[in-house]
């Protein structure tokens, strides 16, 4: 078994104090915001599939992608135990492909932090430009430099459970504005009628980016800032929000029309 498959096995355990239910709530209220209350949604970076089907059960008919097998064959497995209608793709989010447009682009629980070289956000932001309908909608969100370096900072995290425990080593530079992570996860086995913990270790870094150089690469991919909230609320994004969500608008496909 991978490091990263272990990781994907307790990851819903270790994610359990986040309110799926209540960011699903929140997101839906901002498509709403723009009108978009059915149709086709694509969600970057799904992992195991926890927002996927809550905006299913909203009425979505959801795409998932993301990169890692492991994460997506959990994903699976909840989509058939619940009977849900829901296309999951093994992509880099960097290179995705559909098979045409949608009418709104998601990405939720920091992912596109983990776009760790600006040229590369800037890819996403074209493609997601490339795959939405005229005018479609682009909803995401990012931890923030605030969060980075006041909240997590250097700072050792532990927590035991019956299941699996977990050490988590944060680490912010910055200069760089990379943070990164160490995380250790001890995994009860049963062998040979004793439960013995084997350790895996990974690594993850995430980027900081600013508002200003996310609106410019948002305009530079050809699309149309709309606004950022402080996360869960409609207020405008503050210098010591820790969380926020970015709006944009596709832009160009009408105007590509109106020119033919």
């Amino acid at each position: 078994m991978s490091s990263y498959e272990s990781f994907a096995r307790v990851y819903d355990l270790f994610m359990d104090n986040i309110p799926y239910e209540e960011w699903c709530e929140y997101l839906a209220g901002l498509l709403e915001d723009q009108g978009i209350r059915e149709g086709l949604v694509l969600e970057l970076g799904c992992g195991t599939g926890n927002m996927t089907r809550l905006l299913a059960e909203k009425g979505y008919d959801m795409i998932g992608v993301d990169n890692s097998m492991d994460m997506l064959e959990i994903a699976m497995e909840k989509k058939e135990e619940e009977e849900q209608d829901i296309l999951y793709l093994l992509q880099d989010m960097r290179e995705f492909e559909l098979y045409g447009t949608v009418r709104a682009v998601v990405s939720v629980c920091d992912s596109m932090n983990y776009i760790i070289e600006e040229e590369d956000l800037l890819e996403v932001f074209r493609l997601v430009n490339n795959y939405l309908d005229p005018g479609g909608i682009f909803i995401f969100d990012l931890n923030t430099e605030y969060k980075y370096e006041k909240i997590l900072g250097d700072t050792t995290i532990a927590e035991d459970r019956e299941d699996a425990s977990f050490i988590w080593d944060n680490y912010y530079d910055p200069e760089e504005k990379i943070n990164e992570y160490d995380l250790a996860l001890f995994i009860p086995e049963e062998k040979d009628g004793e439960i013995l913990y084997r350790k895996y270790e990974e690594t993850h870094y995430q980027k900081v980016y600013s508002l200003e150089r996310v609106k410019e690469l948002l305009l530079e991919a050809g699309m149309e800032y709309i606004a950022a909230y402080d996360a869960f609320t409609r207020e405008p994004a503050r210098k010591d929000s820790e969380r926020i969500y970015i709006l944009a608008r596709e832009k160009g496909k009408n105007s590509q029309k109106e020119g033919i």
